[in-house]
């Protein structure tokens, strides 16, 4: 293969795609992607067309969209210097050709021409939306500026390209550059025994210990880091891997302070030269929140509805540690608040969450989860054989992995998997795959996205599958033993099938309005619907089965679990609250301030947000990945999770009314919202799956805090 990132199969060949690759074949669609949009622009303006317009400008982009998503990709999960070399030296030349496609007079104009057309006006349904859509996007994006401000509008996309990655790459490299090394087991008393045997592996792994005289090594991703904090009993350990967690994207050669500053302020001239008074009011113009003044109005009236419940869990846990310890009530520590809470949820109902990862070895959790969305959607979804081979040299000269007569389908890491989606009459509807353990080349948290969008069959045009991934920094297995997950992570495991049904389900003909193309603070609805599933016995039982006996979760345990669900859900909830207000804060009111103090003013916005704590932790924002590891993201808009949770959970009253696995509720939300993506506005789509606007108090009152 001369140019694998470009190749057409729906599989990828992830062993062509070498590093040596990038810089020509993102090139060369670079190359072919200016060439089909002057094709689109140099066509007869007497013969405009939706299909030589709109699907026009779709299709010219397409090819390097796709290509451009698998180097990303690989550098989200296969991160190393050769790749990040390539992606770096592609990435500012790749910025500023989507830069200048809104700044394009000539597209412009024939986009303003067509939509002025008698066809155009005639337009109705998905069609009338794209149209619509297309004109806002480009107005959004700087279409009418004045020519110096277009050529000011550019620099600033590649400046903001170049920081946010720098940033991201900060975050990774940080993470990885600590770790703690424990040799005496006694140590680390408290810890669940899946967090010493991985610790264990972890050190032997890296050459660490003997079998007589084995090492523990401990690590800032989430598997190692919570056991942790939550578990040991020595207050010395808690505070190494708290501080250890500090460092990321702080000090040294990864600080992000700068790069915070910078983009901050990049974004605010992006906003003022478009015509808006901050990044906010720029970014949510087109989302349901409309502003940031909305936005920031809903983040302080959920703030006020909780505060009084929040300031009494605070008091209970610091009078429970003064108990407990025969000492006066003081401040905890930030390394004290996670052992003490969960030590007091112990207590108060008997319940430790290792208690449940006998019930949730991954694959079952992944098969259950399957089978529900089966029985809810409709669907089938059957696991593929999979090959690994290791990424030739790019030479062109390599030899497939997998010949297509073996129906393997290649992966780009052996614990990856691959599993298809077909319609119950077997119509295949997309593919996805599924990663979902940590590694040192992988970023951290967890995530959707899609490599190839799909959409219906549709006039000359044959149906196109979706192909979708899946990712994570689960628990990993050890020893050979399967990988055993906490509630939390199964939890997790759900919102990003949320997300990737979202994108699979997605039936509208017009790519750029399928799937999970949709506004910002809708797109965790179907998400964060799907954790609901995580609590109910009905769904429960589908796949929480014990990994040696297969039994279910015992009627004690389960009814354990329910009983702490809301067990300080005041201190969960302003934590994510914290989160939006510090974001919007920053957007707001704060986006030029590079003078400040980055960590006194996150206390000073966040004064009555955070747990109180003794020592003051660093700001969030230096490895904040939401809202700086990209151009754009979560900025300004990490309320949206919050605002998502408020439909979900008015959304889920349906199932649990209706059937928490009846088919036809789940063929209602895959019909009215699932497969719309956003060919019609969300409020409609919500509207239209429970027959009402939304109940506002619907979140309240599944925390517990109505």
């Amino acid at each position: 293969m001369s140019h694998p990132y470009l190749d057409e199969s729906f599989h990828v060949r992830w062993s062509t795609l070498a590093p040596a690759a990038v810089e020509a074949d993102i090139t060369l669609a670079l190359e072919r992607a200016e060439q089909k949009l002057a094709e689109v622009v140099n066509q007869d303006r007497g013969r405009l067309s939706f299909e030589s317009v709109i699907m026009g400008y779709e299709d010219a982009l397409r090819e390097l969209n796709e290509s451009w998503g698998l180097v990303t990709h690989l550098d989200s999960v296969c991160n190393g210097p050769e790749l990040r070399e390539a992606h770096n030296k592609m990435l500012p030349k790749v910025s500023a050709f989507f830069a200048k496609i809104p700044l394009d007079e000539h597209l412009w104009d024939l986009v303003l021409t067509y939509s002025k057309t008698q066809e155009a006006r005639d337009l109705t349904g998905t069609q009338r939306r794209a149209v619509d859509e297309l004109l806002a996007w480009f107005r959004q994006h700087g279409a009418e500026l004045p020519p110096a401000k277009k050529k000011r509008l550019e620099e600033i996309e590649a400046e903001l390209s170049q920081a946010t990655q720098k940033y991201s790459e900060n975050v990774l490299d940080s993470t990885n550059a600590w770790d703690m090394v424990i040799d005496d087991v006694a140590q680390l008393k408290g810890l669940p025994q899946s967090a010493i045997d991985a610790a264990k592996a972890d050190a032997a792994a890296k050459g660490l210990g003997t079998p007589e005289a084995p090492k523990y090594r401990f690590t800032l991703k989430a598997p190692s880091l919570i056991p942790v904090m939550e578990h040991a009993e020595d207050d010395s350990l808690r505070k190494r891997v708290w501080e250890g967690n500090g460092t990321v994207g702080r000090g040294d050669k990864y600080d992000n302070t700068a790069l915070v500053w910078q983009i901050l302020r990049l974004r605010h001239e992006k906003a003022t030269l478009l015509g808006k008074p901050q990044f906010a009011d720029y970014i949510l113009e087109r989302r349901m929140a409309k502003t940031g003044r909305t936005a920031l109005t809903f983040t302080e009236d959920l703030h006020r509805k909780v505060k009084s419940a929040f300031d009494r869990e605070i008091v209970d846990l610091q009078e429970y540690r003064a108990d407990k310890t025969n000492t006066d009530v003081r401040l905890l520590e930030p390394w004290e608040v996670a052992y003490w809470s969960e030590k007091r949820r112990h207590e108060r109902y008997d319940f430790d969450h290792e208690e449940l990862r006998p019930y949730f070895p991954v694959d079952g959790v992944l098969s259950g989860m399957f089978r529900i969305a089966e029985k809810l959607f409709d669907v089938r979804i059957a696991e593929r054989q999979t090959t690994f081979t290791a990424v030739g040299d790019g030479s062109g000269s390599e030899t497939p992995a997998a010949p297509a007569e073996s129906g393997a389908v290649e992966v780009w890491h052996p614990e990856v998997k691959f599993f298809d989606m077909r319609n119950a009459d077997g119509v295949l509807i997309g593919g996805f795959y599924a990663d979902w353990h940590p590694r040192d080349s992988k970023r951290s948290g967890a995530w959707m996205n899609y490599l190839k969008g799909g959409w219906p069959p549709n006039g000359e045009r044959d149906r196109r599958p979706h192909l979708g991934l899946i990712c994570g920094n689960m628990t990993p297995p050890v020893d050979g033993k399967p990988a055993l997950l906490t509630h939390d992570e199964v939890c997790t495991i759900f919102h990003e099938f949320g997300h990737l049904i979202h994108q699979l389900f997605g039936n509208v003909p017009v790519p750029s309005l399928n799937g999970v193309n949709v506004a910002w603070d809708f797109v965790e609805l179907p998400s964060q619907l799907m954790e609901n599933f995580c609590w109910e016995r009905e769904s429960l039982d589908f796949f929480a089965k014990h990994n040696e006996t297969g039994a279910p979760i015992p009627d004690d345990l389960f009814k354990k679990l329910i009983n702490a669900r809301n067990y300080m859900s005041a201190v969960s909830m302003m934590r994510q609250l914290s989160f939006g207000k510090l974001d919007l804060e920053l957007h707001i009111n704060h986006s030029t301030d590079e003078n400040a103090d980055l960590d006194r003013l996150g206390r000073t916005l966040l004064k009555d947000y955070i747990f109180p704590t003794n020592t003051e932790p660093p700001s969030m924002a230096r490895r904040f990945g939401h809202l700086f590891s990209s151009p754009v993201g979560y900025a300004a808009s990490y309320y949206s999770y919050k605002w998502a949770e408020v439909l979900d959970a008015d959304a889920f009253t349906r199932f649990q009314h209706e059937g928490v696995l009846n088919p036809k509720v789940g063929r209602a939300l895959r019909d009215n919202i699932l497969s719309k993506g956003n060919s019609e506005d969300p409020a409609k789509l919500f509207r239209d799956f429970m027959g009402r606007d939304p109940d506002p108090n619907a979140l309240l009152a599944r925390a517990g805090l109505a």
